[in-house]
């Protein structure tokens, strides 16, 4: 059994991590892994690796752009829930989520499971634990903001969403379906809807996740 898993999605997020950090999660019983990119194979690999491990807790570590001007570009950040965007009816204006037409993505306690609780479009984490600021809301999308308009579209549906990741909310409901406590933690490395690489800070932005991490694994 592992103390925490630690998920991280793609290679290249996992080469920015000091081996400091490194050091500190064998120190505390815990593993990496790669999860994959995109909230599909995030939530296979996920649970696969859950399975294999048999963490105590999880804890999901990378990158994000920030949606509005609440979060600072190289920051990092933990997040108290998770929303998914683009599954249910329609896209663009016409876009309406699975609540919104009346679908769960899980129907819940099919099983005499106690903890299998529905799984709608936002998924709180109950291993949160709160700062001044309150919960912070990730949104997952299964394609990056491409520009201003259509990060618009998403906080039209999301107010409340202050970053937009690809895997939080696939790793989540992997969790919430194991009965797993998951932690997520994003280094802000651009802003959302700006695809103009040279202005992102992508090693800034997981030496600060790391920075946060560690902190949570030392708990």
């Amino acid at each position: 059994m592992t103390s925490c898993l630690i998920l991280v999605p793609t290679a290249v997020e996992l080469q920015y991590l000091p081996l400091r950090f490194l050091s500190v999660v064998e120190r505390h019983g815990g593993a990496i892994e790669i999860c994959g990119f995109g909230p599909l194979v995030a939530a296979a690999r996920a649970a696969s690796l859950i399975a294999s491990h048999q963490p105590q807790q999880v804890l999901l570590c990378g990158i994000a752009g920030s949606i509005g001007p609440q979060l600072t570009v190289g920051s990092a950040h933990r997040f108290g829930a998770v929303a998914c965007y683009g599954i249910g009816v329609g896209s663009g204006d016409s876009h309406r989520s699975a609540a919104a037409v009346g679908w769960r993505q899980w129907p819940g306690d099919i099983s005499g499971d106690p903890l299998s609780l529905p799984i709608g479009d936002v998924i709180e984490l109950a291993s949160w634990r709160g700062d001044a600021e309150g919960p912070k809301l990730l949104l997952t999308v299964c394609a990056a903001s491409q520009d201003d308009s259509e990060v618009a579209l998403k906080l039209a549906a999301y107010p409340q969403a202050v970053a937009e990741d690809m895997e939080g909310f696939g790793v989540a409901a992997a969790c919430q379906l194991a009965s797993v406590p998951l932690s997520i933690v994003r280094g802000i490395s651009n802003r959302a809807g700006d695809r103009e690489r040279r202005n992102w800070k992508v090693a800034e932005a997981m030496i600060a996740a790391s920075e946060l991490v560690e902190n949570l694994v030392a708990l």
